[in-house]
């Protein structure tokens, strides 16, 4: 475990679905007990929450794209829009691996794109990978051909 995996003490996870959050927060908890989670149920309570607890800026930003009342797109944009967000390591986490969807997210600014894993040793592989990876990438956007990534 490096010294940058200790950072990851918060992490946010934006998502409408009440299994996919339960999946999330028990494999987030076997890879990194230490970890605090902050869940939000959709993008606009999602805006509400980074509003008043940002700064400091979390270890990651999990978002799922299809969520009502504002989805991630929306609020992909209006993070990177804003001067005290702007800094958050946004992983898109979607059921999606369309192309189009992929690209528009990169061009939004996110920081990686994950297709959601169909099992739970998987999340957790998936998990262990983004907490020991540099999602800012030096103040740099990763590579495209690395910004997608699928566990099967």
């Amino acid at each position: 475990m490096n010294s940058h995996h200790t950072l990851a003490n918060k992490i946010y996870l934006a998502e409408d679905d009440a299994d996919d959050r339960m999946f999330f927060e028990d494999a987030l908890t076997e890879v990194s007990s230490q970890t605090k989670l902050i869940i939000t149920e959709d993008g606009v309570e999602l805006m509400s929450v980074l509003d008043s607890t940002v700064p400091p800026v979390p270890y990651a930003l999990f978002l799922d794209l299809n969520m009502p009342r504002k989805n991630g797109f929306e609020c992909l944009k209006e993070i990177r829009q804003s001067d005290k967000m702007k800094e958050i390591p946004v992983v898109v986490f979607s059921t999606s691996d369309r192309k189009e969807i992929i690209d528009r997210a990169y061009s939004l600014g996110a920081n990686l794109f994950i297709s959601k894993p169909p099992s739970f040793g998987l999340l957790k592989k998936a998990l262990q990978m983004v907490l020991s990876t540099d999602l800012m990438n030096g103040g740099r956007q990763i590579p495209r051909a690395q910004f997608f990534c699928k566990f099967a």
